[in-house]
């Protein structure tokens, strides 16, 4: 699993952060997201699916 983010899409709702906070972030300037992990282990595939699903901008996107 690769995950794929688009800093310019985010609408900072920090869904992604609360979902899974190992593998996102969110920018302390202006709130839009910060991929910490691209390619997250097992565990975090759930999650990061999860967070890809409740993000209301569609700024991340799961590649299996």
């Amino acid at each position: 699993m690769r995950i794929e983010v688009d800093p310019d899409r985010c609408a900072g709702a920090g869904m992604c952060a609360l979902t899974d906070s190992d593998v996102f972030d969110q920018d302390e300037v202006d709130g839009t997201v910060v991929l910490l992990t691209p390619s997250p282990s097992e565990e975090h595939h759930r999650s990061a699916r999860e967070a890809a699903h409740l993000c209301p901008a569609g700024a991340i996107r799961v590649v299996e």
